[in-house]
């Protein structure tokens, strides 16, 4: 079966418990990334502008954007507070 579309090759993967999983797994991680691409926009930052209001330089705010860092709870702080935005994590039941 050929897919047509990305919606559909999606589906498709996701009927594999273990891809679902592990899928399923990295949800926080791809919404806390678009909460701060979507706030870094709307400001109207590009992403060197963030990071020189964060004390950092522009490749770890690209590589924070695209995901293949993983950030302290310190520099996520300082992230939300250059985009005038409250950091607050939670934890909830499964």
């Amino acid at each position: 079966m050929r897919t047509k579309n990305y919606k559909q090759f999606k589906r498709k993967l996701l009927k594999d418990r273990e891809i679902k999983n592990a899928y399923e797994k990295l949800v926080p991680e791809f919404a806390l990334i678009e909460m701060i691409i979507k706030k870094r926009i709307e400001k109207g930052l590009t992403q060197k502008e963030l990071a020189r209001k964060v004390g950092t330089k522009q490749s770890a705010v690209s590589r924070l954007e695209s995901g293949t860092y993983n950030p302290t709870i310190s520099f996520l702080k300082k992230v939300a507070e250059a985009l005038d935005a409250r950091l607050k994590i939670s934890l909830s039941k499964k």
